[in-house]
């Protein structure tokens, strides 16, 4: 059996009307001592909130400035960032990866470490406004290692169409064989062999004018942008 729904009933006559009367006079009058209360309560405590409020504001603004040193001692670190070759051939293949997003940083490239599986060829993306997008694979050795030509054949596969780069670069502490850096030139993949990557980390040459990268026109931004 369903439940009955409560229903709200029209007073009749006129003891009922009065009765109705009454109870909401009581409840306005109730409410409006309720109103006033809350005055007097405001009236009486408007100190005590003005000193809440002020209290928040400084440490609102305490907070706010803190946190502008703290992104201004990173810009100053990050700008004064040099890694000798000793200190890179020390790294493993993750910390390399993450050296270079904080050089990449430096030379104004905001970019961030995507290696792993699955990665596609790309260790770290970087974005510059003027200059694009920079995909860096990275290829960590042991000192005298060689990176042959199939490296360079799979960023060149995956930079354009998988990551939309406008440069594609493979970063090593070791060196490139002979055919390699050649196919890499014709085919306009960037390398940084170990005495480039001494002048970019070491040194602080940037990365945009050790290899010659070139500002993006107005209208590929555009076209990237839309």
């Amino acid at each position: 059996m369903g439940r009955k729904r409560l229903r709200l009933r029209r007073p009749h006559g006129a003891p009922e009307v009065l009765s109705a009367a009454v109870v909401a006079l009581a409840a306005l009058v109730l409410a409006v001592r309720m109103a006033v209360a809350a005055v007097g309560a405001l009236r009486d405590g408007w100190p005590f909130l003005l000193v809440l409020v002020l209290l928040a504001g400084v440490i609102g603004a305490w907070r706010m400035a803190r946190a502008v040193r703290g992104r201004r001692r990173d810009a100053e670190r990050l700008a004064a960032l040099r890694i000798t070759l000793a200190e890179i051939d020390a790294l493993d293949d993750r910390q390399f990866e993450h050296a270079l997003r904080d050089l990449l940083v430096r030379d104004g490239w905001p970019a961030r470490r995507v290696g792993g599986g699955g990665d596609q060829a790309a260790d770290v993306i970087g974005e510059h406004t003027h200059r694009g997008r920079i995909v860096v694979q990275a290829k960590h050795t042991r000192v005298g290692g060689k990176v042959g030509s199939s490296v360079m054949y799979g960023v060149k596969g995956t930079a354009g169409p998988a990551h939309r780069a406008d440069h594609a670069v493979v970063v090593t502490n070791g060196t490139f064989t002979r055919d390699a850096m050649a196919w890499g030139d014709r085919h306009n993949v960037h390398w940084v062999d170990r005495d480039r990557l001494g002048r970019w980390a070491e040194n602080g040459t940037p990365l945009h004018e050790l290899l010659g990268l070139s500002a993006r026109s107005r209208r590929a931004r555009l076209k990237r942008a839309a």
